[in-house]
């Protein structure tokens, strides 16, 4: 997988482009992130978070980050592990 490629979930109509990946399954409310279209796979409960429109995502390690570009009910995750919010970083102070 390659930094651009565009991928949809399984669950829900989460879409996301991938910015940075180095290995590992991306998933989207339990199941795994594919290029094909359309919800065919139900939630699991314990993913069902959801997605923010032009929000990035990342793991801890920082090896992985998602933008998404459609919002759904489901959670982006790594290996079963729930990715986090990338916070912005604060300006400098103008003083």
């Amino acid at each position: 997988m390659k930094p651009g490629s565009r991928l949809k979930s399984s669950t829900c109509d989460s879409e996301v482009v991938v910015i940075r990946y180095a290995a590992g399954t991306l998933q989207c409310g339990g199941a795994p992130l594919g290029e094909g279209s359309g919800a065919t796979v139900e939630i699991d409960p314990a993913f069902a978070g959801g997605t923010v429109m032009g929000k990035r995502y990342t793991d801890a390690a920082g090896t992985v980050e998602l933008l998404c570009v459609k919002p759904g009910k489901g959670t982006l995750a790594l290996d079963g592990v729930a990715l986090l919010l990338k916070e912005a970083k604060p300006l400098p102070a103008s003083d």
